[in-house]
């Protein structure tokens, strides 16, 4: 079936597709974006989202909209006084290729603090750009 998969994409798109190559650079995107938080890089982080006005964010009762709100969202909450950014992993990931140029990425994240930990689980859409694999959307809950 796979291979069908590969021969009807380049047959529309004239490229060949990879989907083990293709998740593997997803899957990279978001070990950049934990081990850049881990070293408190949130704009090694932010790496992994695209850079665009377009950009959302969902987050319990919140919508953000733009890589720049975004940013800030994340400083506010994460480097503010007295915050602390901690150490954020990700598990029970599963990544679906949706096309050539579209991915969903189902998972959960823990972050370790110093108090409370938060856990939760996220959704992301993720679309293949000049840069590469960028996050389009992010659906997180704790």
């Amino acid at each position: 079936m796979s291979g069908f998969v590969v021969c009807f994409v380049a047959m529309f798109t004239g490229q060949v597709f990879d989907s083990a190559t293709e998740k593997k650079a997803i899957q990279k995107v978001l070990d950049d974006q934990a081990a850049a938080w881990n070293k408190g890089d949130l704009r090694g982080f932010m790496a992994g989202y695209w850079e665009s006005p377009d950009l959302s964010f969902y987050s319990g009762n919140n919508k953000t909209k733009g890589w720049q709100a975004t940013l800030e969202r994340y400083q506010k909450t994460y480097q503010g006084e007295g915050k602390e950014m901690g150490k954020l992993s990700f598990s029970e990931m599963s990544i679906d290729l949706l096309n050539g140029e579209h991915a969903l990425v189902k998972g959960r994240f823990t972050l370790e603090l110093q108090k409370k930990g938060p856990t939760g689980i996220f959704t992301l859409i993720l679309k293949k750009v000049p840069a590469g694999w960028r996050i389009i959307h992010d659906h997180t809950s704790t």
